[in-house]
């Protein structure tokens, strides 16, 4: 009897072990919103990026977001065409996706990230062969810095350009 009574609580065990394997990866995507403008074409390419990267993305549009800058506390100078939220922080701009998840992951005591302006060759910016180099800034109430460099698409490695 004993015996029993474990076999179906291993096998139960088994079974949702397996569902849970068996799910699809986008019920464990991490969702952000993004804000924009009804008339932005590179914000929806942008979307598009977040989304082959792995994000569920919701998407709020309006005329104005100074109000929505403001109340996630970005700072002005680091604006650009877009603002999105995702677990508490600020997303402003064309932020590369795999910055994203790297916030996510490390958890910085920080308001957001921003890629500043509208760099072409950041996601969303794709133009041909043109790929500005860009920075991925961090920042807070108190201070920003440099998170991450690219040039287009590619990261940039500062420690071995010295």
């Amino acid at each position: 009897m004993k015996h029993s009574v474990l076999m179906r609580r291993a096998a139960a065990a088994m079974i949702g072990g397996v569902l849970f394997l068996a799910a699809p990866a986008t019920a464990l995507a991490q969702t952000i919103t993004v804000n924009k403008t009804p008339w932005c074409g590179c914000c929806m390419k942008w979307v598009e990026h977040l989304r082959e990267n792995g994000f569920e993305v919701e998407i709020k549009e309006t005329e104005n977001l100074t109000p929505v800058r403001q109340a996630l506390g970005v700072p002005l100078e680091l604006t650009s065409c877009h603002t999105g939220e995702v677990e508490g922080y600020a997303i402003e701009g064309h932020v590369p996706a795999d910055e994203i998840h790297r916030l996510l992951k490390e958890r910085p005591d920080a308001t957001g990230i921003s890629v500043p302006g509208m760099p072409a060759g950041s996601p969303g910016m794709e133009m041909g062969d043109r790929k500005d180099q860009y920075d991925v800034v961090i920042f807070s109430d108190e201070s920003d810095a440099i998170y991450a460099t690219y040039v287009g698409s590619d990261k940039v490695n500062l420690a071995a350009a010295d």
